[in-house]
């Protein structure tokens, strides 16, 4: 099953990411001035300002920084739980805040190397969104 989810909202500052997604890739800006790899995707370098920005296909891998396993809650997520809601620090650096899916909820540790999934978007009304980002646990 799916986790619900709010369609997320292309625009021409982050396109390229939603492009790549579409694709099953990760796509992520990078600053040319200071090297910094931009979560969440925009084209202003959060850590100089700069608007000297490019977009790469990022690994898609990385590992769990930080997780929670959440068992009750309220609106159509409850459908879902139980469900990991984590921070996955990528290879490239970024942290993102995202869900570990296909997993064995007994097994999860921080420390342990996931890999990118998309999954179809679908909003509260139905419609189809863009795929949302989510990571796995790899198979090694």
């Amino acid at each position: 099953m799916n986790l619900p989810s709010n369609a997320a909202q292309p625009n021409l500052e982050n396109s390229p990411f939603f492009e790549g997604a579409l694709q099953e890739k990760l796509v992520l800006p990078k600053c040319k001035k200071c090297e910094f790899v931009i979560w969440f995707p925009r084209e202003i370098c959060p850590e100089c300002g700069s608007q000297n920005v490019d977009w790469f296909e990022a690994s898609g891998t990385g590992s769990i920084y930080s997780f929670t396993i959440t068992r009750r809650i309220p609106g159509s997520w409850s459908k879902a739980t139980p469900f990991v809601l984590a921070y996955v620090e990528l290879d490239e650096g970024p942290r993102v805040m995202t869900n570990i899916v296909d997993c064995d909820l007994t097994q999860i540790r921080i420390g342990d190397r996931v890999e990118k999934v998309f999954e179809e978007a679908v909003d509260r009304d139905g419609e189809n969104g863009p795929p949302l980002l989510r990571f796995r646990p790899t198979k090694s």
